[in-house]
């Protein structure tokens, strides 16, 4: 049984966010940096001495902090502490009247906590500025929009694994099974440009497109051509003027890359297979040559990228003309790749090559563009990938989606074989959601968790409202917090306009553009939510506390210098049991008036609390101006 901590530890607070960690240096923190830590405890909490611990070189070394400000409800320490390291971990010592606590990232502790927990300072690490401010908008090109029908795939033109090439008509049902890889709705690049008047009044300033280099199947993930834009898409020429398009509306593009295999059409698997002695061989791993080599997943039309090979490495990152480097050049000059399967690059048995190889790839991207922008695809735990010398983030699958997406609709475990789905008929607590999400922000540095790509579907999962059964309140709701959490929010295509609500709908329909099809009131949320996502200094790079756990309802606080955001997020049926909420724990002083955003109610903070009322089912999100 885990020891009961005092009520008062509640009130005590620290992230990485800018009221916290201070460096006054312009160049950001770098070795030899000074850096001003702060830390907040509730004005009444019996603490007598605070104390920062490092570990330098590897030796354990404690400073004490001053008492700064004693503004109630809320009481400031602080210190100057020196980077020495390329990464500096540093946790707080707590002596109160009734004990000693420990403070990490993962909250206040009587035990002795791992190291792994601690707080972390990256020193010489350049972030891609633009990225926290940016929302993004997923666009899946055969589904989006169809621009130039002359490109358009036609019937029996490609044929793979048996199946031949069908031409759809837009907003057919897709099919299912093999088939399902080699239909073609004629989606385009110059259909993105045709409606990005469309993406612009949403409020979104940045894309993620999925693959668009010459490949066999729709998805383009078994890739043929690394150096060319399929034409089915319009080539390279439409890129060049898409990008020319979104340029002029202040949008930035990020390109899906898919580094850790290629299609068995590529002609350097295609020498390989003829020829075990080509030089191209080298790039794959056979084992019984021609018939058995190592594939992803076991999927033999995509045969696996062996980095063993220097040669390879030049030609797809290291070289002056990689593949990485190329199209970060005048006249794509995309902002930013999303590296597909990144928890499986450069990984084999006895070979595990991925942090060489990630490690390589960010060397490489930022020597063309350090304000580029590098994400990884893991569905799992990829915090060894962000310690700042890899990627800049990933798709927050486990950091945000899936815990998001147990709590809303039921824990399930989704596995590649049998059983493929484990679901469990019991309700995911509301504390293991706040608990996840706290133990993936604890594992990473702060800046790097602004950074995550947090999403609520993608082309590889159910769409938000399949996921929910068509409730559009718990929708919303998701929309809510996706736009309101530490992280870069992203939204996929078609979602805003209520997209998936209807029985049979995938991740993959195209997206209809008759507005009689679409819920005009999903679309005005999503609107005023970006907007203000985009306009909060509070959202795009402030602090995280959580405020309040329930059995079906939690409230959480965004604060920077200027402001407050409050979002009280109830999944329940029914109104919140209480009215009122503690924000004293997040050292809001009375007085503070609140303006819940979609409402226009108001509320002003008397003795700690905020009368917000009784939370209705879906998110309340409240703001308030920070007092002068």
């Amino acid at each position: 049984m885990s020891l009961s901590l005092p009520q008062y530890l509640r009130t005590v607070h620290h992230d990485g966010s800018k009221r916290y960690v201070e460096c006054t240096s312009q160049t950001g923190i770098q070795i030899g940096s000074e850096v001003l830590i702060r830390f907040r405890s509730g004005s009444g909490a019996p603490i007598r001495r605070v104390f920062v611990r490092t570990c330098p070189d590897g030796e354990q070394m404690f400073v004490e902090m001053v008492p700064g400000e004693d503004l109630p409800p809320c009481r400031w320490w602080q210190v100057k502490i020196q980077v020495n390291m390329p990464l500096v971990k540093y946790r707080f010592l707590i002596f109160t009247d009734d004990g000693v606590w420990w403070y990490t990232c993962s909250g206040a502790h009587a035990n002795i906590p791992t190291d792994s927990e601690d707080f972390r300072l990256l020193a010489g690490y350049q972030a891609p500025d633009w990225v926290r401010s940016s929302v993004f908008y997923q666009i899946f090109p055969d589904r989006f929009a169809n621009g130039d029908p002359e490109n358009d795939v036609q019937n029996g033109e490609l044929s793979r694994s048996g199946f031949q090439s069908r031409k759809r008509n837009w907003g057919e049902p897709p099919a299912k099974g093999g088939a399902a890889m080699l239909e073609f709705y004629g989606g385009d690049l110059q259909g993105i440009i045709s409606k990005l008047d469309h993406l612009q009044d949403l409020g979104v300033n940045a894309l993620y497109l999925n693959p668009i280099f010459t490949a066999f199947s729709n998805h383009r993930y078994d890739v043929t051509d690394y150096d060319n834009v399929d034409p089915h898409l319009g080539g390279n020429d439409a890129l060049v003027a898409l990008r020319q398009e979104t340029e002029k509306r202040g949008m930035k593009i990020i390109l899906d890359i898919v580094p850790n295999h290629l299609g068995v059409m590529h002609p350097w698997f295609q020498s390989a297979l003829a020829d075990p002695g080509a030089p191209t061989s080298e790039y794959f791993t056979f084992t019984n040559h021609p018939e058995e080599y190592a594939s992803w997943l076991g999927v033999r039309s995509l045969p696996k990228l062996n980095y063993r090979s220097e040669r390879l490495r030049d030609i797809m990152y290291a070289g002056p003309n990689a593949v990485f480097r190329t199209w970060l050049r005048s006249p794509y000059a995309v902002d930013g790749w999303r590296l597909d399967v990144a928890n499986m690059l450069a990984r084999q048995g006895s070979d595990q090559l991925g942090i060489e190889v990630g490690r390589g790839i960010r060397f490489a991207v930022k020597e063309e563009n350090p304000q580029a922008y590098i994400l990884g695809e893991n569905f799992f735990d990829a915090t060894d990938q962000l310690q700042g010398d890899m990627w800049d983030g990933v798709m927050n699958y486990s950091g945000f989606s899936k815990p998001l997406w147990y709590w809303l609709a039921g824990f399930h475990v989704r596995q590649h074989g049998q059983p493929s789905m484990v679901v469990s008929e019991a309700a995911w607590p509301t504390q293991a959601l706040v608990d996840t999400w706290q133990a993936f922000r604890a594992s990473i540095p702060w800046e790097i968790a602004l950074q995550q790509f947090n999403l609520l579907g993608s082309h590889d999962t159910e769409r938000i409202l399949t996921r929910l059964g068509g409730n559009e309140e718990l929708g919303k709701l998701a929309a809510a917090i996706l736009l309101t959490y530490p992280g870069v929010p992203s939204v996929y295509y078609g979602d805003e306009i209520g997209q998936g609500k209807k029985k049979n709908a995938t991740s993959r329909d195209c997206m209809p553009w008759e507005v009689e099809n679409w819920d005009l009131n999903i679309l005005e949320y999503y609107q005023k939510l970006i907007n203000l996502r985009r306009t909060s200094s509070a959202l795009i790079d402030g602090g995280f506390q959580v405020l309040a756990v329930e059995e079906d309802c939690f409230a959480y606080l965004r604060d920077s210098e200027e402001e407050f955001i409050i979002v009280i997020a109830n999944r329940g049926s029914a109104n919140r049991s209480s009215d009122r909420l503690d924000v004293s724990v997040g050292g809001i002083p009375d007085g503070t008036e609140f303006t819940e955003t979609s409402s226009g109610r108001k509320a002003v903070v008397v003795n700690g609390t905020l009368p917000a009322g009784a939370a209705p089912p879906g998110a309340e999100i409240w703001r308030a101006s920070r007092p002068e």
